[in-house]
């Protein structure tokens, strides 16, 4: 069972400690953040699934979590067999998190029976209003995994990307794929073949169909209802900085508002933020990009956010953009920021 410490001035932990059961079942709840704090080679040889890897051992550790959680959420840390992720949660937790620690660590997750998997793909995890699980997947830069319901959906997928390339052989096959438009960190020809199938549902702009030759066209503002409980929205998606037109055009490519029984999450694509942003309304996550010239500045993006007011926030598609402040800039405003490596 959990203990519970509060004070750390009299020698008292400040943190939780929960075995395997009950860690395992915290995982279930979606307002948990799961932390792996050992090191990244430690990481990549297996890890919980869903886990952020921070290394606790690093000078930064602090400064590095504090960007990327958020203290409403609680925090379930664990390291090889309990001493560090401990060490981590009393850190955190003088900081004003709640934490909660694996005793025996992932040790005695695997000595349990409990899985682990080498997939270094950072994780999140959400629920719908009727229960059902949506897991995200940091791929990287404008590509992303969504497992739902049984359901494999893809945004934008590309294979490689300079010094970074992803395994989509080791992916089950798509059944639907949103493309924005047709740029090479966007539209990639052998990895749309390599997921589909003949029961994959391609939706695009009408330049990626007329580059596959093949695919559902949606023009912004169309909706389309793809199943009982999964619709879909294209939204506008453009460049309004001059000198920069050229990149997005008015007109071309979609965003995509996606509702997955009745969670809604705005996906923008290359965009800035444009006028219409006004107009989306009752978003639970966004991935919103930021990297001039082609997207967003970061204060772009705060603006952005601000307009539009989802529950979760993801900054995507940044490149060399440097997000870290973001999540200070947004305190306050009831919007929680993750960020993830969509480098």
């Amino acid at each position: 069972m959990a203990t519970i410490g509060i004070a750390t001035a009299c020698g008292k932990q400040n943190y939780e400690d929960a075995d395997v059961q009950v860690f395992s079942e915290l995982l279930t709840d979606p307002d948990v953040v799961l932390l792996d704090v050992r090191t990244p080679s430690e990481y990549a040889e297996g890890h919980i699934a869903g886990a952020i890897n921070l290394d606790q051992a690093q000078d930064d550790f602090l400064q590095q979590a504090t960007a990327v959680l958020a203290k409403d959420k609680k925090i379930a840390v664990y390291c090889r067999g309990g001493r560090r992720s401990a060490h981590a949660a009393g850190k955190l937790a003088a900081e004003g998190y709640q934490c909660v620690n694996l005793k025996g660590g992932i040790t005695a997750w695997k000595e349990a029976g409990q899985a682990v998997t080498t997939d270094t793909y950072e994780v999140d995890v959400f629920k719908t209003k009727s229960g059902k699980t949506v897991r995200f997947h940091a791929l990287m830069h404008a590509s992303i995994r969504i497992e739902y319901d049984g359901q494999e959906i893809e945004i934008d997928p590309v294979s490689k990307l300079r010094d970074r390339s992803i395994d989509y052989t080791a992916m089950p096959k798509a059944d639907y794929i949103f493309l924005t438009h047709e740029h090479g960190d966007h539209y990639d020809t052998a990895t749309l073949q390599l997921l589909s199938t003949e029961r994959t549902q391609l939706l695009t702009n009408q330049r990626c169909a007329d580059l596959y030759g093949s695919g559902q066209v949606m023009v912004n503002g169309q909706r389309t209802q793809l199943a009982e409980d999964f619709a879909v929205e294209a939204v506008p998606a453009y460049n309004t900085t001059e000198g920069h037109l050229q990149f997005h055009p008015k007109g071309r490519d979609n965003g995509y508002i996606l509702t997955l029984d009745g969670l809604r999450i705005y996906i923008a694509g290359d965009t800035e933020d444009i006028p219409e942003m006004s107009a989306i309304k009752d978003i639970d996550i966004a991935f919103l990009p930021c990297n001039q010239p082609y997207t967003m500045t970061p204060e772009q993006l705060v603006n952005a956010a601000r307009t539009i007011k989802p529950k979760v926030l993801f900054p995507y598609h940044y490149g060399q953009t440097d997000v870290s402040a973001i999540p200070s800039q947004l305190r306050g405003e009831g919007i929680d920021v993750r960020i993830r490596h969509y480098e």
